[in-house]
């Protein structure tokens, strides 16, 4: 099955998700940093509690007391983490480039270098901050994307870089596409591919899926 093939199907059976689940730019940085080892809804009780402290704004994380920036994003896991890797990003932006428009103004390349160079950022925040933040098509490949791949006998590829070159060699280079596949990914992996025990005969990729590991 070819990926553009895979995208239409998928998106006929679910339709456009409007990712990412977030009200600003900002948010989704922060969003794609907190969601590391953990379950969305999770996030967004730290977000949550990030909001109601005042504490949802680039320079306020920046300056923030570690210690109680920790204590806002409890919920979300590996918090004195990643209350580091948060000041690390929002310190990073803040003192090389004073906005985050100014941030994302570099070509896709060149951006995505100085974002991995950020201790906490790896590939895939890195790939989901060029995507839902920036707006830049960088795609995205995470444990979703992986397991329904494997599964589908789609590509033989194991390494993030792999995958990612997979599908941005065969698709059009297209943000709001990779936006979009990247969510509907996300819904299939939830909704019937799930880890253990997937709903194969709701599934609307039964007839090519392989079942590999199933």
């Amino acid at each position: 099955m070819h990926p553009r093939d895979l995208f239409d199907r998928l998106f006929a059976a679910y339709g456009p998700q409007h990712w990412w689940p977030a009200k600003t730019r900002f948010e989704v940085c922060v969003g794609a940093i907190l969601t590391q080892n953990t379950a969305w809804s999770n996030v967004e009780k730290a977000i949550a509690n990030l909001r109601r402290e005042k504490l949802l704004t680039l320079k306020a994380l920046a300056a923030a007391d570690k210690r109680e920036l920790a204590r806002c994003i409890q919920p979300a896991g590996y918090f004195n983490q990643k209350a580091g890797y948060l000041k690390n990003f929002c310190r990073h932006v803040v003192g090389e480039h004073g906005t985050l428009a100014a941030f994302f103004r570099p070509p896709l390349p060149v951006l995505r270098r100085e974002l991995l160079a950020v201790k906490g950022i790896g590939p895939e925040t890195a790939d989901s901050i060029l995507l839902y933040a920036a707006g830049k098509p960088s795609f995205v490949i995470d444990a979703y994307t992986q397991r329904i791949v494997h599964r589908l006998g789609l590509s033989e590829e194991e390494s993030y870089a792999g995958l990612k070159q997979f599908f941005e060699s065969r698709l059009p280079v297209d943000e709001r596409r990779f936006n979009e596949f990247h969510a509907l990914f996300v819904e299939h992996a939830k909704r019937v591919c799930l880890k253990a025990a997937p709903w194969c005969g709701e599934c609307c990729l039964a007839k090519e899926c392989r079942k590999i590991g199933v």
